[in-house]
């Protein structure tokens, strides 16, 4: 199969628990909880967005004929020695387009896998990394991996939903909104009440990179 990627860019994880680790991310176009129009943005499932996965014109983006030219585009990108390489699928949402294939190419060039997704599709065999992020009103169909890190505060998409589900980790992120400081008090205040959780922040927007 194709591929339709937004963007493909080496910086360092700024969320999580891979927090200042060196990746390549390769954001994936389109999201199967927006339309796809930009009119209906307000109204699509996931309304707190904050990155451009819309069209195949970002660095290094375009359609990637095979999995072989797309592992080959990110490991040009990582342009450093094999050891410790590390490369995120994002979005939108990756899961609509990785696909067996990628995962494959990908190990062949010596690349750790993380994929970060809304978790409503199900994820190929032989990822590294999984990372969750719930979103109000989606059916969540990936209930197990590495990482849940939920946007908070969700009126719909309460922590408590989620706990049970069988990951290693569990980050409450502050949402990124007019409201920001409200919500990261609010954050700090659940994680501190309920110690299963832990505070994750935008790092990478405090230091001025990608």
């Amino acid at each position: 199969m194709s591929y339709a990627v937004k963007e493909i860019f080496k910086t360092l994880q700024g969320e999580g628990a891979q927090m200042g680790r060196a990746a390549v991310f390769c954001r994936f176009a389109g999201c199967n909880l927006w339309s796809g129009r930009e009119a209906d943005r307000a109204s699509s499932v996931c309304t707190f967005c904050d990155t451009d996965f819309v069209g195949i014109d970002g660095t290094s983006g375009g359609r990637f004929p095979d999995a072989e030219s797309l592992a080959d585009a990110i490991a040009t990108e990582w342009a450093g020695p094999s050891a410790n390489r590390y490369v995120v699928l994002t979005g939108g949402e990756p899961l609509l387009q990785v696909d067996d294939a990628l995962v494959s190419a990908l190990h062949a060039r010596a690349f750790e896998i993380g994929v970060e997704t809304n978790g409503t599709q199900v994820a190929p065999v032989g990822l590294d990394w999984i990372c969750v992020s719930p979103k109000a009103d989606a059916t969540l169909v990936l209930q197990s991996g590495h990482e849940l890190k939920l946007v908070y505060p969700q009126e719909s998409a309460r922590p408590e939903q989620f706990e049970h589900l069988a990951f290693n980790h569990f980050f409450l992120q502050p949402m990124d909104s007019p409201t920001a400081a409200a919500n990261l008090e609010a954050t700090i205040t659940y994680c501190t009440d309920n110690p299963r959780w832990r505070l994750s922040l935008q790092s990478h927007k405090m230091i001025g990179i990608r």
